[in-house]
């Protein structure tokens, strides 16, 4: 099965899309997201994919009221990402409901941090790897490392992430299909679930992404997709279920 989980990434409070990751290219989608949380539940999604986009740049939360509004009024599983640097913030996020916790330039700036939080609260810490050609960036895909993705998703696999989740930023928000092969060679390299990232479009990219499952691909987040209609969540939802 793949999940398909729709992305809220939220500048100013408001639901935005960046373009390969440029908070200069944001195009704005809504200013309600609690409203957009709910309907993307109500067509079918378990889960929803939080990011904190202001807060990836500043290195600590800063649109904590709407995600708070969302715990607090949308029935699903929340995952939640940006700016989270420490074990405190880790824990004010699962205290507050979130179901998991998406650390992203923690895992090279600080893995140390991956491995206790991981021990404190085990199936609960996800490692975010955003990729340029292979290579990992950090602080909102500001700085591109030496890191090679296959090697960190080895090394955060190891430290005790629950799953990585790999996005290609050449293919973020360009709506031109996911970069399958090196999602599959992440998840053989991690050997923990991994979720997709990154270029989602159509219908016909999430089937790309069905045999990639065996591999361990467990998952696809969407987002500039489903807020233009060019893919139908639900129907998006369903395919992944085998429906």
């Amino acid at each position: 099965m793949l999940d398909v989980i729709p992305a809220i990434d939220l500048k100013g409070g408001q639901c935005v899309r960046l373009r390969q990751g440029r908070m200069d290219e944001a195009t704005v989608y809504g200013s309600d997201p609690v409203a957009q949380a709910r309907a993307w539940v109500d067509q079918g999604a378990e889960w929803l994919h939080l990011v904190d986009l202001d807060g990836a740049f500043a290195g600590e939360p800063r649109n904590l009221k709407p995600i708070t509004a969302i715990l607090r009024n949308v029935n699903a599983k929340v995952e939640v990402g940006g700016g989270i640097r420490d074990l405190d913030r880790v824990q004010a996020y699962l205290d507050a409901g979130v179901t998991r916790v998406i650390l992203g330039s923690a895992a090279v700036l600080n893995p140390d941090l991956v491995e206790r939080a991981a021990r404190a609260y085990p199936g609960r810490i996800v490692v975010g790897i955003d990729a340029v050609k292979g290579m990992v960036a950090i602080s909102g895909w500001a700085e591109v490392t030496g890191v090679a993705a296959e090697d960190l998703a080895r090394r955060m696999a190891d430290a005790g992430a629950s799953a990585i989740i790999y996005t290609d930023i050449d293919r973020d928000g360009m709506q031109t299909g996911v970069n399958t092969a090196a999602t599959a060679a992440v998840a053989r390299a991690a050997g923990v679930p991994v979720i997709a990232s990154g270029g989602i479009s159509t219908l016909d990219h999430i089937r790309a992404l069905l045999p990639l499952v065996a591999d361990g691909v467990s998952g696809v987040i969407t987002g500039r997709a489903i807020y233009e209609g060019t893919l139908d969540l639900a129907r998006a939802i369903a395919l992944g279920k085998g429906a």
